[in-house]
């Protein structure tokens, strides 16, 4: 109601009004296009109603309609002349811990984010020492389940105070799932319970009791956790309810043939390293790094002594750790700088929508969805960072002999940025996502996988129609992107020149079509989706 108020006061002012001499007519750079629409109101339809994405990104929340992107928008007002507004005192609640109000003040950000920044950070000092000092030859894997545990359930509610309660009451749920429910059968009830919790929790929070005021909320903890549910009850199923013949190589290797204990089932599901920003991870690779197996394991898989490589030293996450705290410190950068320039309400600014040209909508289209990339890429690698420090996500040695630390790496920037196809982009954006979406769906429905998947990757984030929008447009651009490469990329490989002009062509276009697609996730409602593809 306050945007479609401010929008009637723009509509309001006389048409003399005058311009500031920024936003005069003339040529316009994309930077300069949502001035006029930005002055003094949001964009049609642009609600001050949460932002979502996925595990950690989603929960700092930055960038979207009512997070980041209503900031920037103000900083644009500021940009064409116009008076900031006074921030909104809701920027400052939060449903966890107030003790770091000041410091919330002294940096201008909402409390709830700073909660969610410190948590992660005390995190890291927490993983190195836990590592260092009880490491699984100090000490015995029931007391690294218990202090693991108790780290997380702290956070949780530091962050999310009794809303954490959600998380609480879904594992407990659950876990009597798994004790009293038969094998057969475990993996179905599980997945129904866990969803549709998580289903009636979206629902509620936003459209009920209108919690989506705040930039951070339990949902993200609770989509992860839903996440390590069904997979664990899925590896559950498949190592006491299946028979091995049936199973894949990978199922079979990551089958659970025995029942956790409830020590072991809130340890892998709450604890510090990824209770708050995820990422997703599998039951026996969790349980292996907690007894200290984990390292061993992944050498054998790789067959390293006979590849050679037994005269290594002992893997030490360091070097990985830093080189993500590095990429993390740059996103962080990036986002300060790139996504509060190029804010997202310029997409449904009237002038933006009705005058721009077609080249200058789509240049800028580009431009803001690459600008609200940073906020994932520096929750994920951060929480990448944290599960290192602690010891955990080695994924074995690369063909020069160097130790791989991105078992739980939940995106590749390089392949992200360079992809040629849809389908290389999805494959390095939400890795851990993507694998448990493939893992509980799509390897095992028996029509209609790719529908049923992107359906229900679409749930899993909520139940904003933008979701829908961009779901229901990817399993369109998933098809077209394999026809066309099915039918015509060999066309292009008689030649090096010809192959290079496929790729930069390939590339370009599977950039901008994943703007295209990515915008209604961004924008949220169904008036602005609208607008942008008007």
């Amino acid at each position: 109601m306050s945007g479609e108020r401010r929008a009637a006061g723009s509509r309001a002012r006389p048409a003399a009004a005058p311009i500031p001499p920024r936003c005069a007519p003339g040529p316009r750079s994309p930077r300069q296009v949502c001035a006029p629409g930005l002055r003094g109101r949001r964009g049609p339809g642009l609600v001050a109603r949460p932002r979502e994405g996925g595990g950690g990104a989603r929960a700092l929340g930055w960038g979207t309609a009512s997070g980041a992107g209503g900031r920037a928008g103000a900083a644009a007002s500021r940009r064409c002349g116009m008076a900031a507004r006074p921030p909104s005192s809701r920027s400052q609640r939060t449903t966890g811990s107030t003790c770091l109000h000041a410091l919330s003040e002294l940096l201008g950000l909402p409390l709830d984010q700073v909660n969610f920044v410190a948590c992660q950070l005390f995190a890291l000092f927490a993983a190195f020492w836990f590592r260092i000092y009880l490491s699984p030859g100090k000490t015995s894997p029931d007391v690294r389940h218990a202090l693991v545990t108790i780290f997380g359930i702290y956070f949780v509610i530091f962050c999310f105070g009794w809303y954490s309660l959600h998380l609480f009451v879904l594992v407990l749920m659950c876990y009597g799932i798994m004790v009293t429910a038969s094998v057969s059968s475990i993996h179905r009830y599980t997945f129904l319970v866990a969803m549709g919790y998580l289903t009636i929790c979206h629902i509620s929070r936003i459209y009920i009791f209108h919690y989506g005021i705040l930039t951070t909320d339990f949902s993200g903890p609770l989509m992860i956790v839903t996440q390590k549910i069904t997979t664990l009850a899925f590896q559950v199923h498949d190592g006491l309810g299946r028979r091995a013949e049936d199973l894949s190589a990978e199922q079979q290797r990551l089958a659970v043939k025995v029942k956790p204990s409830f020590l072991e089932y809130l340890s892998y599901l709450l604890n510090f390293m990824s209770v708050i920003a995820g990422p997703c991870n599998n039951f026996k690779d969790y349980i292996a790094f907690i007894e200290g197996r984990h390292i061993h394991a992944k050498l054998l898989e790789v067959n390293w002594k006979q590849r050679g490589f037994h005269n290594l030293p002992e893997p030490s996450p360091t070097g990985a750790v830093i080189h993500k705290l590095c990429m993390t410190l740059v996103s962080l950068l990036l986002f300060l700088t790139l996504t509060k320039t190029f804010p997202v309400t310029c997409l449904v600014d009237d002038w933006f929508v009705h005058k721009a040209n077609f080249l200058t909508r789509l240049c800028y289209l580009y431009i803001v969805m690459q600008a609200s990339k940073p906020k994932y890429y520096f929750a994920w690698t951060l929480a990448d960072a944290v599960n290192n420090a602690a010891g955990f996500g080695f994924s074995g040695v690369d063909k020069n002999g160097n130790f791989c630390w991105d078992l739980l790496s939940n995106l590749n920037i390089w392949k992200i940025e360079t992809a040629t196809s849809f389908k290389m982009y999805l494959e390095n954006w939400n890795i851990q996502t993507a694998t448990w979406l493939k893992r509980v769906c799509y390897e095992r429905v028996p029509w209609y996988p790719t529908v049923l998947t992107f359906f229900l990757s679409a749930l899993w984030h909520g139940v904003y129609p933008g979701y829908y929008f961009t779901f229901l447009t990817g399993i369109l651009v998933t098809v077209a992107a394999r026809t066309v490469r099915n039918n015509y990329r060999h066309c292009f490989l008689s030649s090096r020149a010809l192959k290079v002009v496929y790729d930069v062509v390939t590339w370009a276009v599977t950039q901008l079509a994943v703007s295209y697609t990515v915008a209604p996730f961004v924008l949220l409602a169904v008036e602005p989706t609208i607008s942008l593809y008007k």
